[in-house]
This record gives C-alpha cells, sequence and structure tokens, in this order.
C-alpha cells in the first residue's frame, strides 16, 4: 500500500533547444527532483544521439522535468521555459540549428495541454516577441533517455567553450529572473 503523506510527483517534458542548456537551466529550480536528457517526439525507437543529430528520427533533444507541485507548479515551469529559449526561431537556438533543436511542450493531460496554449497565447498578446511564437504544444508519445555523458554535462564541463558562450548567458538570465525560485545550493 503506497504511503498517503506521499507527495505526487508530476512530469514535464520540454524541448528548447540543446538539452545539456535545458537541463542545467531546470535542475537549479527549487520543486524539481529530476531532470533527464533525451530524446522525443519522433518515430524512431531507441535513438542514439548522432540519429538525433542527424535529423532522420523526427525527435528533439528534450528533457523530463520530475517535479514537486506543492513546491513549483506547472506554469512556472513554462515561465523558465519561456524566458530561457527563444521561441521564435524555427528548429534553431542560436548556433544549434536542425530539427532536434526545435521549440516544443510535450504535454502529459488535458490540464497541461491547455496551461501550454494559454501560457503561449499570454506571451503572444503580451507583445514580448515581433515574431511569431514557433513553440509546438503537441501530446507526449515516449521518452528516450540520452546516453550518460550527456548526464550533468554543463556541471561537469564548465570550463567547455559551449558552456562559458551558450549556457553560461541561460544561467544568469535563469538566476536574474527566477532568483527566488533557485535551489540554496545554485542561489
Amino acid at each position: 500500500m503506497a504511503n498517503t503523506n506521499e507527495k505526487q510527483r508530476q512530469i514535464a517534458t520540454l524541448a528548447s533547444g540543446c538539452f545539456w542548456c535545458t537541463e542545467a537551466i531546470f535542475k537549479r529550480i527549487k520543486g524539481v527532483t529530476s531532470v533527464t536528457s533525451g530524446y522525443t517526439g519522433g518515430a524512431v525507437e531507441d535513438p542514439t544521439y548522432e540519429d538525433v543529430s542527424s535529423e532522420s528520427t523526427g525527435h528533439a533533444e528534450a528533457i523530463q522535468v520530475t517535479f514537486d507541485p506543492d513546491i513549483i507548479s506547472y506554469d512556472l515551469l513554462l515561465d523558465v521555459f519561456w524566458a530561457t529559449h527563444d521561441p521564435t526561431t524555427l528548429n534553431r537556438q542560436g548556433n544549434d540549428a536542425g530539427t532536434q533543436y526545435r521549440s516544443a511542450i510535450f504535454y502529459h493531460d488535458a490540464a497541461q495541454k491547455e496551461l501550454a496554449l494559454a501560457s503561449k497565447d499570454k506571451l503572444e498578446k503580451s507583445g514580448k516577441y515581433p515574431d511569431p511564437i514557433v513553440t509546438q504544444i503537441v501530446p507526449y508519445t515516449k521518452f528516450y533517455n540520452a546516453e550518460d555523458h550527456h548526464k550533468d554535462y554543463y556541471d561537469s564541463n564548465r570550463t567547455a567553450p559551449y558552456c562559458m558562450f551558450v549556457i553560461d548567458p541561460k544561467i544568469r538570465k535563469l538566476m536574474e529572473y527566477f532568483k527566488t525560485e533557485l535551489k540554496e545550493e545554485y542561489k
């Protein structure tokens, strides 16, 4: 029998460019219990990084965020998602180009779909971006974990040029806009 005091965890599946970036961002948020980099949204079973990079699988680089909804809401996770990438560039984030780098929210149920559509609509109406938002909002199907060497890439390779020039600015933006939402060890 399950412990009735055990908190119910939820999962969000998001794609906003390179999963090294998104993992580094979301693992720093209070209420997030785990972040897994991987592939989703395509048709090929058990793809590798090389398969996905070839753009022949239909998969996006994505993360699965396990979170405690008593600490952080799905809405706030979406706010972090929108603020830490450019949702107006089709199949591209910075110099990373290809369908695997598309912006997408893979909803797990009707409530997530409704919240994702509402947050996208709110962002569009805000006028923050002069170009249209191209983020896909699509049903979640299956997630394939990335290879082990992708796990905690940013924290394990802080002096790598990609980390310094691409991920560091995103982390600084996260710290500026979401400082109160950061876990203590990342403040």
